[in-house]
């Protein structure tokens, strides 16, 4: 049975980007250090990143992969990111979560959708029999545990303290319970995952 995963990388006070984040600096000021587990140690926005992730990060990256079978962003990561270079990352159907739909590029490597509840639906479908991972921003993740689509949570907390930006939880209004399912350490992350508990 297909699954919807959400998961995000924070600092350890909870902030998913450094400030001044966007286009160039898609993880603000500082931020690059919330993804050195992405890459293997550090990176700058100066310099592409070349590294790869090693020990525990690639095994619950790798594993993490293998269970996708679509995925569900945000439009504020995807302008962030600078559009992929108009590539999709995942090499997956990947849906846009917008207020403009119709803003959908013409190289189909994303589709674009008005909502969560229409973007889960659609990668439920594309999916297959694999899972849909809900990779943020926060905004996304948030309207989606809010409507109660998600059924496992990982957060991964980065051993940085950012001090400013962008906060996984600002602004959520619901409650929830979760069961620890698991977690995993390197170097450069922590990996909790939870079971969302439905009531």
């Amino acid at each position: 049975m297909t699954k919807v995963l959400a998961g995000i990388t924070t600092s350890v006070d909870g902030y998913i980007t450094g400030p001044d984040d966007g286009p160039g600096k898609g993880l603000g000021e500082g931020g690059e250090r919330l993804h050195y587990w992405v890459f293997g140690g550090p990176w700058t926005y100066d310099a592409e990143p070349k590294g790869e992730p090693t020990g525990e990060d690639a095994a619950w990256l790798a594993e993490a992969i293998a269970r996708v079978g679509a995925v569900v962003g945000g439009r504020g990561t995807y302008e962030a990111a600078e559009h992929w270079g108009d590539e999709n990352p995942w090499g997956l159907p990947f849906f846009i979560v917008t207020h403009r739909p119709e803003d959908e590029p013409e190289s189909g490597a994303f589709t674009f959708v008005s909502g969560v509840e229409e973007a889960v639906a659609r990668a439920e479908e594309a999916a297959g029999s694999k899972d849909i991972h809900v990779m943020g921003g926060a905004d996304v993740i948030r309207q989606a545990l809010e409507a109660g689509l998600v059924d496992e949570l990982t957060v991964i907390v980065a051993p940085v303290v950012l001090g400013g930006g962008k906060r996984l939880f600002e602004g959520f209004s619901s409650s929830l319970d979760l069961e620890h399912l698991g977690v995993r350490q390197s170097p450069y992350a922590t990996f909790i995952d939870y079971r969302v508990k439905r009531p």
